[in-house]
This record gives structure tokens, sequence and C-alpha cells, in this order.
């Protein structure tokens, strides 16, 4: 039989061998719960990763989207603004004699200057005005008459036609123009203008009747 030594030592043997067990368990209980907690964080790297490459995309298509709707735009004013410009510089007046009576409710008036000694066409009109003394000698289509300050004259009603393109007709209107005389300064005429249409005509539109020669501004 066994001493009472050797069966203490048996379970001291067996109380350690135990305890090591334990604390293996417990160390590869920790192991998993460490792995299990690095996959978990690996896995919601990954779901991260994933949500910003989609909030990326959707900028990028965004930006994108943008970028293609500032293009547009800016080629729709461009081709707005060449459209435009073809248009007025393919602008075309055409000034006819007409009967008259023709109601022309609308007016405009300018304040002009015409160069003294040099023929002027208002459309079909041809304007000639001269200073001598006191006095206006003013030459419209060969019809000469002898102005003072403060006297009218006026140019017969006339149909002015418009165009640009040669087919789209921007204005149709009937005029009449009264010139009063104000007067003489450095070889120029100066004369309030009215402007008499049948239609109410824009003013941009309207100066198309006026060459450049005269210096011409609303009043």
């Amino acid at each position: 039989m066994r001493s009472d030594e050797e069966k203490n030592s048996g379970n001291v043997g067996d109380i350690m061998t135990d305890t090591s067990s334990q604390d293996q368990e417990k160390d590869r209980e920790k192991a998993l719960k460490e792995e299990k907690e690095r996959q978990r964080e690996l896995e919601q790297a990954k779901e991260q990763a994933r949500m910003q490459a989609m909030e990326d995309e959707r900028a990028r298509q965004k930006q994108k989207g943008a970028s293609g709707t500032i293009k547009i735009i800016i080629y729709l004013i461009v081709l707005a603004v060449i459209v435009a410009a073809v248009v007025w510089l393919s602008l075309s007046v055409t000034v006819t004699n007409v009967a008259p009576g023709v109601s022309m409710p609308f007016t405009t008036t300018y304040g002009v200057s015409f160069p003294e000694g040099q023929t002027i066409a208002v459309g079909n009109t041809h304007i000639n005005v001269l200073s001598y003394e006191n006095e206006l000698i003013s030459d419209i289509d060969g019809d000469r008459q002898k102005l003072v300050v403060g006297e009218d004259r006026i140019i017969s009603e006339r149909r002015a036609v418009i165009t640009s393109l040669g087919i789209i007709t921007l204005l149709d209107t009937h005029f009449q123009i009264n010139l009063k005389y104000k007067g003489e300064r450095d070889n120029r005429a100066y004369f309030d203008m009215a402007v008499h249409t049948s239609q109410q005509v824009p003013d941009i539109l309207l100066k198309q009747l006026l060459p450049a020669e005269i210096d011409a501004r609303p009043v």
C-alpha cells in the first residue's frame, strides 16, 4: 500500500493538471473571442469601405451630371448668341411710298442732328440741309423749303418693312416723320424728330430706319 506522502503527492499532481487544463481552456476561449472581435472589426471596416466607395461613386456621378448640365447651358448660350448675331447682321430695311390715311397712334421722339451739305438717306427719302444766315434750307427728295428755328418739316407717310435672313419679318409699319428745326452748331443742323408709327415699334428696330450719319438720342 502507498504511503500517505505518495497519496498526497498524487493529489497535488492531479490538482496542478486540472489547473493547467483550465488555464489552457481559458486561453483558447480568449483567443477565440479575440479572433471573433478581429473578424467583426474587419467586417465593419469592409462595410465602411464599401459604403464610402458607393458614396464616392454617387458624388462622382452627381458632379459628372452637373458638369454635363453646365456644358449644355454654355452650348445653348453660345448658340443663342450666334443665332442673334446672324439675325442682327442680316437685317434688311425696305421703305416704300404709300397712300396716306393709316392711323398712327404711336410716337417716339428723338433729338437728332444732320451734317450740313451731305445727302442723308432715311429709308427711300433723301435729305440735305444747309444753313444760311438765320435760316435752314432743307431739301427732301428735291423739294426745297426754308426753315427758321421752331418751324416744322414733315416727311410724308411711308411703309417700312424690316426683315432678317431674307424671310423673317420683324417689323411692318407705316410711319411719318416730323422735324422741328432747333438751330445750327458746328456744321450740324439740330432737330426734334417725332416718328409716328402705326404699330408700337421697339427703339432698337426703329433706329434701323436712321443712317449712322444721323446722331439720334431719345428725348
